[in-house]
């Protein structure tokens, strides 16, 4: 086996070098608590503000409206779980997607056992979300609309401008959640109208277990962890420095190089995606075309098993999934698949890769060689591909 070929980079990145330089003197030289008085301590908590101040840049938000969490799920969970208590005198209705990440739609499956009402909308066979339909759902009791930004299987953009208007005409706050979204595609939370917005460290190659929460001035939302006074008394518990300080660089690097960044990426992706639909027969590719993520392939290969595909590809090195990483482990077919209309049969048979932007045309050239290769293998040992074969050779 020659070098690994790692395209699954929206289940995780690898942390940058300058992000991972920028966070060791805060293990070992400036490891006091931010929250002590004295001058040692300083340096952790001015590391706090700068990495705050990084993070909102991106954004066009103030520093005071970021909260560090401790990933993109517990975001999620606080946005929710906070929204449904703090605004229960106006009502329990909450609208959201059939294609959420499961931190949005486990955590409405958990508030609707106590009292929510939960509307799930559905999306197009491209995965963008019926806006008509959204706001036909909006009724005197709805409290929030949460929306990812972009899909982390599919890696379909939503149209996060209208959505934002239509909550803000209704007088009804909207989080968004922008983990595969943040540092890949501009965000404004002014012009969207955004709320609420959740991301984490480790998709733009930050740290793992760090975490933000975007939290609009004049927000009403409830605290989350109960404790001491950190993160303005919202979000108690001992701040991770080097997480904050690696999210910060991560955050500043990407959004830096982001227009040449995902330029490279749009161009290895969409030449992916033609040598697929060219050279390999009976492949779906799902999401948007255009309104995609810039790094994002997901295909469908009829009469091939994904779990079958995965393994093989492993024997060349090759790092993909099969949808998201969080859902690796289950047996049935993608819940944002079947959302958008795909067969059990096809949907088993997806295959999801995620760009870097160290992927090189020679290593996405290399990969559909081997598909080419895998799929016939596979294809060769299914009886429903010899049946359907036999009936188009009549």
């Amino acid at each position: 086996m020659g070098k690994m070929i790692y395209l699954d980079n929206a289940a995780t990145t690898k942390t940058a070098p300058e992000v991972v330089q920028a966070m060791l003197p805060y293990f070992s030289e400036y490891y006091g608590n931010p929250s002590s008085i004295y001058d040692f301590a300083g340096k952790s908590k001015e590391a706090i503000t700068k990495g705050r101040e990084q993070i909102a840049e991106v954004l066009g938000a103030k520093k005071e409206e970021i909260y560090f969490t401790a990933g993109g799920s517990e975001s999620d969970n606080w946005a929710l779980k906070a929204t449904f208590e703090a605004y229960k005198a106006k009502g329990n209705h909450i609208i959201t997607t059939k294609i959420e990440h499961h931190a949005i739609l486990h955590t409405c499956e958990y508030l609707e056992k106590r009292g929510a009402k939960i509307t799930y909308v559905d999306v197009d066979e491209n995965g963008i979300v019926k806006l008509d339909e959204l706001e036909k759902a909006i009724t005197p009791e709805t409290i929030l609309i949460s929306v990812m930004f972009a899909n982390n299987e599919i890696g379909s953009i939503q149209p996060i401008k209208e959505i934002g208007r239509i909550a803000k005409e209704h007088g009804v706050l909207f989080h968004t959640d922008a983990v595969q979204a943040f540092c890949q595609v501009p965000i404004n939370v002014d012009e969207c109208n955004i709320d609420m917005l959740s991301s984490s460290g480790h998709k733009i190659n930050g740290p793992k277990g760090i975490g933000f929460l975007y939290i609009r001035k004049g927000v009403k939302i409830r605290s989350f962890v109960h404790g001491g006074a950190q993160e303005r008394k919202r979000r108690a518990g001992t701040e991770n420095v080097p997480g904050i300080v690696g999210y910060g660089v991560a955050a500043a690097r990407a959004n830096a190089s982001m227009k040449e960044r995902t330029d490279k990426e749009i161009a290895i992706r969409d030449h992916l995606i033609h040598r697929i639909e060219t050279e390999i027969p009976y492949v779906k590719v799902n999401g948007d075309r255009i309104k995609r993520l810039p790094n994002n392939v997901n295909v469908s290969f009829q009469f091939v098993e994904g779990e079958s595909l995965l393994l093989m590809l492993d024997n060349y090195g090759i790092c993909a999934s099969s949808g998201s990483a969080c859902t690796s482990g289950s047996l049935d077919p993608s819940h944002v698949l079947l959302a958008i209309g795909l067969p059990h049969e096809i949907a088993h048979g997806s295959l999801r890769m995620t760009l870097s932007e160290e992927t090189t045309m020679e290593d996405v050239d290399f990969v559909v060689d081997r598909l080419k290769e895998i799929v016939a293998h596979l294809r060769s040992m299914s009886p429903l591909y010899e049946d359907f074969m036999k009936k188009q050779n009549k």
